[in-house]
């Protein structure tokens, strides 16, 4: 390896006579070759942590989520252009550096801002979810992630955050909460929808030997006056029973909607006891009712339960009591009415309470389905979503007339009709027929099965019994001819409505009847004969009577 020299030469003594100083500087040399590679390495290294520190830089400014981070001191020292944007968006101002970041915020929130702030410069990384801005720019709820920053010993010098506006997550997860508490109430509806429909059609089949036990006894005249009083009084409570029962059914929606012409007048009287003590003692009850009202066009099951809906959401706002009016007259309309129906005569049927009252919004959302001021567990939401519902269906229009302070009033227009209102026939008017013909009748429950044969027999039938629609189609099939079929719907096996079909395709001239507790909007065909457990036999008389063949 060559080495360096430093080399002078100067004369001395005589003419011709040099003498040269070498002088080793290898080492020297050495250390200026050493000091230029690092010279030009820490050149290549400045020039990658600046490159480096410039990404950072540019990765930060272009990160959407708001970035700060501040001293001991809770002054601002960094931040990138989204934690300005947002900071003024949401408080009406610009930062800065230097600005102490606490004291930018309204009062309450700075006192939350300093205490986040503090934690995070005790050493403690952690993210809280709190909401900053100033009300007239809205209140946003942030997710915000705090880090402390320190030196190479360990120090802190400060500390930095990260966050997020998560006000439109949190906003969709309360809907997603809303809803799955919608559907909750729902399946609940559902759930005791079912159990009351079960029960009810199980009552209907008790009641039907009892009404028909009783109604043969009053009919043949069984004991003296004080026997027939006593099985009058009987039978009345049977029939209380019997609409007990059916609006039971209306509220379990276990029955098809049959629109038929109504006494509006003599329902909502007949409803006044059943509205007081649903509506307990301070609430103040009144009937109004306008004579010689006209039929209306109506389901007078789902009509009754309307009204009930109606009544509780009266008595529900009326907390300390109140006044409810149940009301309805007859109103011939003009075009542009706002309730937007065809000019004609309709039966205005209302409910009316001195309540608290809704405000516009409230008023606006009233009809949606689930949608309830009540509270959770307290009210499905469902009440008057079905009564407009109901009034769509029978080509009516529900109007809703609330003010905060000074009640409610909805009122439900039904079309009246010129068609006869249809009546409970009286055993008066039973016409036993000795020529009626065969009668096949299928029906599971003994006691309801024997009880309906009785009848039927009076009415002049000869009765074949079957316990079941397999067995009714055996009979048939070995040959047996029959005039009428008469058939309960809800059997083990095949219900009465497939076996009313099958037997229609046999003879064409027969007649059938289904009868049942309830009826399914999906299970009796509604062009099949119906009639509702429990009856009389007058019942039974009037529905044969219209001779409906299929």
């Amino acid at each position: 390896m060559g080495r360096w020299f430093d080399v002078h030469a100067f004369a001395t003594g005589g003419p011709n006579r040099v003498a040269i100083l070498f002088n080793d500087i290898s080492a020297r040399k050495a250390v200026e070759n050493r000091l230029r590679d690092l010279n030009e390495t820490l050149e290549g290294q400045v020039a990658a942590r600046t490159a480096e520190l410039r990404r950072y830089r540019d990765i930060v400014e272009a990160t959407t989520a708001p970035i700060c981070a501040f001293d001991t001191d809770y002054r601002l020292i960094a931040f990138n252009k989204a934690h300005n944007d947002e900071f003024r968006r949401v408080n009406g101002f610009d930062t800065k550096l230097g600005d102490v970041l606490p004291d930018l915020f309204i009062p309450e929130q700075a006192t939350t801002m300093r205490a986040l702030m503090a934690r995070a410069l005790a050493g403690e990384g952690f993210t809280e979810i709190a909401a900053f801005g100033r009300p007239e720019f809205g209140q946003p709820y942030w997710e915000i992630s705090y880090t402390p920053l320190r030196d190479e010993a360990g120090n802190i010098l400060g500390a930095f955050h990260v966050a997020t506006d998560i006000s439109d997550r949190l906003r969709a997860e309360r809907e997603l909460a809303s809803a799955q508490d919608a559907l909750r109430q729902s399946q609940k509806m559902e759930a005791m929808g079912s159990l009351t429909g079960g029960v009810a059609h199980d009552f209907n089949n008790l009641l039907t030997p009892i009404v028909g036990g009783l109604d043969m006894l009053q009919r043949r005249g069984v004991g003296g006056s004080r026997e027939q009083r006593l099985i009058e009084g009987a039978l009345h409570s049977a029939e209380r029973a019997k609409t007990l029962v059916q609006r039971l059914l209306a509220f379990a929606r276990r029955q098809p909607l049959q629109p038929r012409p109504v006494d509006i007048g003599s329902l909502v009287s007949g409803m006044a006891e059943l509205v007081a003590s649903t509506s307990g003692p301070q609430t103040r009850v009144s009937v109004q009712v306008d004579k010689d009202l006209p039929a209306a066009v109506a389901d007078q099951n789902q009509l009754e339960m309307a009204i009930l809906n109606l009544s509780v959401n009266a008595r529900d706002a009326m907390p300390q009591g109140g006044r409810l009016t149940v009301a309805a007259r007859a109103v011939d309309l003009g075009a542009g009415h706002r309730t937007g129906l065809a000019p004609g005569r309709y039966v205005c049927l209302s409910v009316a309470d001195t309540g608290a009252g809704m405000d516009a919004d409230t008023l606006k959302r009233a009809i949606e389905p689930f949608f309830s001021t009540k509270g959770l567990g307290k009210g499905t939401g469902l009440g008057l979503s079905m009564v407009h519902g109901l009034a769509a269906q029978l080509g009516g229009a529900l109007s809703i007339d609330s003010q905060p302070g000074r009640g409610t009033q909805v009122e439900l227009w039904l079309p009246t009709t010129a068609g006869a209102v249809e009546g409970a026939a009286s055993s008066a008017t039973v016409v036993v027929n000795s020529g009626a013909g065969r009668a096949l009748l299928v029906d599971d429950e003994d006691v309801v099965r024997a009880s309906t044969a009785d009848m039927l027999t009076e009415l002049g039938y000869e009765v074949v019994e079957a316990v079941s629609a397999e067995d009714a189609l055996r009979l048939l099939d070995e040959g047996l001819s029959v005039d009428l079929l008469v058939t309960d719907h809800l059997m083990p096996g095949k219900n009465g409505t497939d076996l009313a079909r099958d037997f229609l395709q046999r003879s064409r001239t027969a007649r059938v009847l289904v009868v049942s507790g309830y009826a399914e909007v999906e299970g009796v065909a509604p062009d099949l004969p119906r009639l509702v457990k429990p009856f009389r036999l007058a019942e039974l008389a009037a529905r044969l009577a219209e001779g409906v063949s299929q």
